[in-house]
């Protein structure tokens, strides 16, 4: 087999890529945190008042696992394609989700989210159109 041979499905899952499709599955319990009654569902109607931050909690590791996929996936030489695709995916998804949740909460004004979205947008496709040239633009540590 040469360097251009498929990746067999053992490739993919890594640790690093288990932990990032994880993160995505993970972007439903953000949600349901913040803008569902749970704590009436569950009995619990007193920890309304602590579901803002249970939720913020939620989004806070969530975000930690981006760092740990990609120090996991560097530090064991693991960095596959599918990782290189899916990780700024989950990042997209979850930042995206959590401003639609400001809108539902009215707490962010639609036109600031669809700026942000679209500046997600403009990057990622100028980031395709480089990679269709055989370039990578590669996102840079304060992304």
């Amino acid at each position: 087999m040469g360097n251009n041979a498929p990746r067999s499905a053992e490739s993919i899952m890594t640790p690093a890529n288990i932990i990032t499709m994880v993160r995505i599955c993970l972007v439903p319990v953000f949600v349901v945190a913040i803008i569902s009654p749970w704590p009436e569902w569950i009995g619990f109607a007193e920890l309304d008042v602590w579901k803002a931050w249970i939720a913020a909690g939620i989004f806070v590791v969530i975000s930690c696992t981006d760092w740990l996929d990609g120090y996991l996936a560097r530090k064991r030489n693991e960095v596959t394609d599918f990782g290189k695709f899916m990780d700024p995916l989950a990042d997209k998804i979850l930042v995206t989700a959590a401003l639609l949740v400001l809108i539902e909460l009215g707490a962010l004004p639609s036109w600031v989210v669809l700026l942000i979205v679209a500046r997600e947008f403009i990057v990622s496709g100028v980031r395709m159109v480089a990679a269709s040239k055989g370039e990578v633009i590669a996102a840079s540590w304060y992304g």
